[in-house]
Order: structure tokens, then C-alpha cells, then sequence
């Protein structure tokens, strides 16, 4: 750090320390010496903690890696590997029958069901737009993306008839679905007939609402929907009932996340992230950008008035709730750096700072409010155990402490995406029972720990066989029957992961109910117009009765299952396909983080289809192919020619955009060196974890 600050022993970027000062702690009235030194109190606790756990996490690695090399060319022995897991303490006790006790939890995520956004919150546009995805056109969802399927294809530049008037029929058919009529279709009104405060009979009367100053609202499931008329707009005018959209209430929750999307490594990097965190609590981000040759400002929406059956006067909520996801325990960041000179550790800067940040909201000093019922929303990745669970738990009560909160203010999402969680639900959940509100599996950083903690048991299967695998079946069930055992339902988000193609949305329309049937009142999309699709599947599933007719929680043993490839002889032409697969993926990943610090993004695959990719996903493909080379089912030559050659067809790929530094002969180059790294170096990354080389990378990029 070039320009410091000293408080309480601690050295502290300049700009970071006086954006809290001035920003947050100000406002907040707090005083700015005691702040200080109660905060380095609370590092000279937690920071000695964190480290043992991360060096208990690396002995309990030691100790399976020297468990499979004991037993290598054996038949895996699941009930010995068990048994050696219980005495290490990788397995701990199942606790006692509880239920958790959250309170003041807020009804988007305790009692209403729908879409959840995950955004990287460097991005202050991609922010304010997750944030107003609460509302939805439902019109142009259908008719921008493949989600009618049989719909026409636009004929024309501009707007077509002829498809728009499949989305208007498509949408007649969602309201006869969510909100049928008294008798009839809505598809066969044909005049406006004004009666007890709603325009036409519907067949549940309660289903109505309210007016709002555009349309009329109706509820189904627990969502709004908003009929809109407008005889002067352009879709509206030639409407028999003067329908201009239908606007569903769609992302009910959004999570800003300073972990696996973004690209931050330094204090300049985490300013950013608290500077838009605040804007969004406090409720002025703005950001403007060039559209057609036009400059645009995006705000936070305002509230969406309404006035009930009743005449009373009321407001529906204009922004999604926000959750923020902090880092979670590895990783460490020069922002500041501890008495002893060393950096501290991240996920403690970010529990202090986004929770500073979050008490403006708790404390009535912003312009719309975010919790109603003053809680602030904090989920927590990459956890292992229930131990750490606890350490959250502990580091949480300190957090209040500091800054004069009331217990268990501040709310926890576990992300179960490590396997020593998912294999220890139920403590996890334990650990937190007074502040949980939210589990999530993680299919994509839960298989690249797969990898990594059974690496030496024997070569893997090939990456897209790992979602036919024993392991990931019980994982999806046992997170949902744990959390709906130990009491969630009704209290908290039980969640699914994201789906990745953000242009199929066809195919996420008919897969994608799987979470609700599978008993998820929550499920992550890639972006708003996902969100209002996705709450299609939420009016037509009641997932509150789902989850009472789930049957049993699947046993332990499935989960423990490693997904080896057992009497595999792959050919040498697939697995050239496997490791083209895995580095197209990587490098397409990787150029982006370390060249331009895009954390997530869009990234077309070896097909050229876009996926949506963050640190999870490379996760998967570096550990998997170190895996493959630890167990000689390929060559470090052949890695490397994989490499060089799938870096061509990234430079291909991204040959469009004017600032993409190509990789290919630029065999020094830092972005491509950093993939190499991933792979050659994939056995000793703790955990598997792809972190420590990105941020050792981009700091040297950012460097020049």
C-alpha cells in the first residue's frame, strides 16, 4: 500500500479507511476511535482462529491423501474409508433433534418462494439492474429469448406482429394458469367491465390486490402479478382489453457477491465493492452508460404504489432483498495488514465493513430500506464443517458487538458447497440455528472438492459424467431433507444452483422446475430476464406443499461415494476431447480474470454455446485435469499441447473485442501462464481452490 493509514496498530489503505470513517461510521454516529480499536480487538480473536482452522482443513487433506495411497490398487472399502473419516474427525456426531430459531426474518425469504440473482457487486450497472429485477416484463421475456419455443421467429426489424402476437397469447394462457376467471378465458375478454375494484370476476376473489396506477394486481402463490393497460402504448392500443404487459414479481432476492464473481485482490478493488454495497443500502447507486448514442442513468426503482379493495392505500416492494456474499475464510488481502505485517484475512474485513455498511439500513438512515424487519443479510461460502460454521457464528456475535447491533441481527446463508458440509449438514446448520436463513447446494464447487479431496484415491470420471454421480443425487436430496427436518421450511431459503446458459432459456424453462419439485423455494438464475421466466414455475408449483410431501433423507454412504473411473480405458482421442474441454473452459475463464478483472461472465465453451462462469467452474476443470495427470491418464506434454491449442480458439472466440490480449504464442504472458499454474500446481492449491494463483496473477497484471 502506497498511501496508509494507522489506526489502532493497524495499517490501512488511506481511501478505505476514510470511506468507512466519512461514509458509514459518521452517519452512523459512531465514534470513530473506539470503532477502530474495538475492531483491532476483534482481529487479534479471530484472525489467530481462522488460521487453525485453515491448517486443520490442510491435516485432515494430509491424512485422506495418505489414507488413499495406503489403499491404492485396492477395491474402495466404503465402510472402512467411513469409519477412518469418523476418527480423524472429518465426520463429527450427528446432533440432537432441534429446530432452528431465526427471528426477524424477512418474508422473501421465510414465506414467499421465487427466483434469486447472484451479481458481482464491482459492477455497479449489472447491480442496479439485479436489484430492480424484483419486477419483470413477462412480454419481453418471451418474446427476447427462446422461451416459447414454437413462437415464430421475428420476421422483420423492429417489432414483429407476428411473434408479438404469440407472447400476447402466451401470456392470456399464464393468467388463465395463475389467475382463472370466474368462467371463460382471459384470451376471450373483450371490453374493460369495472366492478368491486377489479376490472372482470376471477375465481378466487382473493387473489385480487389491489389497483395500481398503470393496471391491477393479483397474487398467486405468494407472488404479484401486475396486469398493465395502456391504450396509447404500442402493444396496448391494438388490445382488446388495452393490455400493454404483464409484469410478474420476479426476483424476490438478490445476492451481491464479493467472492466468486469478481475479481478483487487489493484495496483498490475492495473500495469498489464497499462503495457499491453502500450505494445500494443507502439507496443513491446510480450509474450511467451509453446506449444508442444516448447516455442513460439506471437508479434503484422506488416502491410500487397500489390502492386495495378497500380503498386503503398501500406499496409493494420496488427491489429485490438484498443479501451480500462476504469471502469466505482462505483468502487474505493487503487492504490491511495486522500489528505482525501480515495481510488480513479477508472474510473478517468484509463481515466488519458489509455489516458497518449494512446498520445504515438497520438504522433507518436509508432512502428505501432493504430489511423490514432490520436484519442484515450475509451469506457465507466455502465453509468446511461444522466447526467453521461456528467461527462464523462466533466472529457474527462480534460483529454486533462492535457496532451495537442486537443478537443475531445479522443473518446467515450457509453455502453447502464443500464436502466436510454437505457430510455434516445438520451440525453445520446446528452451529448457526439462531441466525441461518439460507442453504444452497453448489454443484460446481461441490464436485471440484470432490476432486480435490479424493485426488489421490484414483483418476476421476469424466467431467460431465459427475452429474449422473451417486454422490450428487444424495447431495441435492439430503441438503433439502436436513434443512426441511431441522425446520427452514417457513423460516428460511432452501436453495438450488444456477443455471449457467443464459441464451437456452427454452431448455430452463422445461428443466428448471426440477428445484421446485425437488422442494427449493429458491433457485439461482443468470439474469433478470431469467428471474421473470423462472417465476413462471413458482405460480405453477406451491413449493411450501411440495416440501410436506418429501419423503425420507437420504443415508451418508451414497454421499461418501468417490466418482472414480473404475476399469476405464479411455481412448486417446477422448481424452484429447476431455482436456480440450476442461482448457478451453479454463483459459476462457482465466483471460478474462487476470487480463481484465472480470470476475464472471458470459464465456462461450468448446461449442461456442455462452455459459455463465465464475471460480467454480475453473475449480472443476483445473482439479481435473491435475487429477488426470497425477494419475498418468495423461502426460504433462499432452496437457500443455491441450493448452496451446485451446488457446487459439479462445483468441478465435474473442476476437470481437478490441481490449482481448490474444494468448496464443504469448506463451509468457501472465493470463496464460496463471492457467498453466492452475493445472501444473493443482495438487498442492489448498483445498483445490482457485484463488491464490488468480490474485498472485492479477496482482502482477495490475502491476504492469
Amino acid at each position: 500500500m502506497s498511501d496508509i493509514a494507522t489506526r489502532a496498530g493497524l495499517k490501512i489503505d488511506k481511501k478505505l479507511a476514510e470511506f468507512l470513517e466519512r461514509e458509514v461510521l459518521a452517519p452512523l454516529g459512531r465514534d470513530v476511535d473506539t470503532f477502530w480499536t474495538g475492531f483491532a480487538a476483534l482481529l487479534d480473536r479471530f484472525a489467530p482462529r481462522n488460521a487453525q482452522l485453515l491448517n486443520k482443513r490442510e491435516m485432515l487433506q494430509r491424512q485422506i491423501d495418505s489414507w488413499h495411497r495406503q489403499h491404492k490398487g485396492q477395491p474402495h472399502d466404503a465402510k472402512a474409508y467411513k469409519t477412518f473419516l469418523e476418527e480423524v474427525g472429518y465426520l463429527v456426531p450427528e446432533p440432537g433433534a432441534f429446530v432452528v430459531d431465526t427471528q426477524n426474518v424477512d418474508a422473501e425469504i421465510a414465506t414467499m418462494a421465487g427466483p434469486q440473482l447472484v451479481v458481482p457487486i464491482l459492477n455497479a450497472r449489472f447491480l442496479l439492474n439485479a436489484a430492480n429485477a424484483r419486477w419483470g416484463s413477462l412480454y419481453d421475456a418471451f418474446y427476447g429469448t427462446d422461451a416459447l419455443e414454437d413462437a415464430p421467429a421475428a420476421e422483420q426489424a423492429g417489432y414483429c406482429p407476428v411473434r408479438g402476437a404469440a407472447v400476447i397469447a402466451a401470456g392470456r394462457k399464464f393468467l388463465d394458469e395463475a389467475v382463472p376467471l370466474a368462467s371463460g378465458s382471459w384470451a376471450d375478454l373483450t371490453e374493460f367491465a369495472d366492478g368491486q375494484g377489479c376490472f372482470v370476476p376471477i375465481a378466487d376473489n382473493g387473489q385480487y390486490v389491489g389497483a395500481t396506477a398503470n393496471g391491477r394486481l393479483f397474487k398467486s402463490n405468494g407472488l404479484h402479478i401486475e396486469v398493465v393497460f395502456d391504450a396509447n402504448h404500442p402493444i396496448g392500443r391494438d388490445d382488446p382489453l388495452n393490455i400493454a404487459d404483464i409484469v410478474l414479481e420476479s426476483a424476490l432476492t438478490t445476492i451481491a457477491d464479493c467472492e466468486d464473481s469478481v475479481a478483487a485482490v487489493d484495496a483498490e478493488d475492495k473500495l469498489l465493492a464497499y462503495t457499491n454495497w453502500l450505494g445500494v443500502i443507502r439507496g443513491d447507486l446510480e450509474e450511467s452508460f451509453q446506449k444508442g448514442g444516448k447516455t442513460q442513468t439506471r437508479k434503484l426503482a422506488g416502491d410500487k404504489d397500489f390502492t386495495a379493495p378497500d380503498g386503503a392505500q398501500s406499496s409493494l416492494a420496488g427491489r429485490s432483498l438484498m443479501f451480500v456474499r462476504n469471502v469466505g475464510h482462505l483468502m487474505t488481502n493487503p487492504a490491511i495488514h495486522l500489528p505482525d505485517g501480515s495481510e488480513i484475512p479477508e472474510g473478517i474485513m468484509d463481515a466488519v465493513f458489509t455489516s458497518a455498511i449494512s446498520t445504515i439500513d438497520v438504522e433507518d438512515h436509508a432512502k428505501f430500506g432493504n430489511s423490514r424487519h432490520g436484519s442484515i443479510y450475509i451469506v457465507k461460502p466455502k465453509m468446511h464443517g461444522p466447526e467453521e460454521c461456528g467461527f462464523t457464528n462466533d466472529l457474527f456475535d462480534a460483529v454486533e458487538d462492535l457496532l451495537g447491533l442486537a443478537r443475531h441481527t445479522i443473518k446467515v446463508g450457509v453455502m453447502d458447497e464443500e464436502r466436510r458440509t454437505s457430510a455434516n449438514l445438520a451440525a453445520c446448520i446446528h452451529a448457526v440455528k439462531d441466525r441461518i436463513v439460507f442453504i444452497n447446494t453448489g454443484f460446481l464447487d461441490r464436485t471440484g472438492d470432490e476432486i480435490h479431496t479424493s485426488m489421490q484415491a484414483g483418476p476421476m470420471v469424466r467431467k460431465a459424467e459427475m452429474k449422473s454421480s451417486a454422490w450428487l443425487t444424495a447431495y441435492e436430496a439430503r441438503n433439502v431433507g436436513i434443512g426441511l427436518r431441522h425446520g427452514l421450511s417457513g423460516k428460511a431459503q432452501i436453495g438450488k444452483g444456477m443455471w449457467a446458459a443464459p441464451d437456452l432459456m427454452g431448455q430452463m424453462m422445461r428443466e428448471k422446475i426440477g428445484h421446485l419439485n425437488a422442494g427449493a423455494n429458491t433457485a439461482w438464475v443468470p439474469s433478470p430476464t431469467a428471474a421473470t421466466l423462472h417465476a413462471l414455475h413458482y405460480h405453477q408449483k406451491n413449493v411450501f406443499e411440495v416440501q410436506r410431501g418429501l419423503g425420507d433423507v437420504p443415508g451418508l454412504e451414497p454421499l461418501l461415494a468417490i466418482p472414480l473411473a473404475q476399469g476405464v480405458n479411455w481412448s486417446e482421442e477422448e481424452i484429447r476431447e476431455e482436456l480440450d474441454n476442461n482448457a478451453q473452459g479454463l483459459l476462457g475463464y482465466v483471460v478474462r480474470w487476470i487480463d481484465a478483472g472480470v470476475g464472471c461472465s458470459k464465456v462461450p465453451d468448446i461449442n461456442d454455446v455462452g455459459l455463465m462462469e465464475d471460480r467454480a467452474t475453473l475449480r472443476i476443470s483445473s482439479q481435473h485435469m491435475a487429477n488426470w495427470l497425477l494419475h498418468g491418464v495423461c502426460t504433462a506434454d499432452q496437457v500443455m499441447e491441450s493448452l496451446k491449442r485451446m488457446a487459439a480458439k479462445v483468441d478465435q472466440q474473442n476476437a470481437g473485442d478490441p481490449t482481448y490480449e490474444p494468448m496464443k504464442g504469448n506463451w509468457d504472458g501472465v493470463a496464460f501462464k496463471a492457467a498453466c499454474d492452475l493445472v501444473f500446481k493443482g495438487t498442492d492449491q489448498p483445498s483445490g481452490y482457485t484463488e491464490p494463483l488468480l490474485h498472485q496473477w492479477r496482482l502482477v497484471k495490475k502491476a504492469g
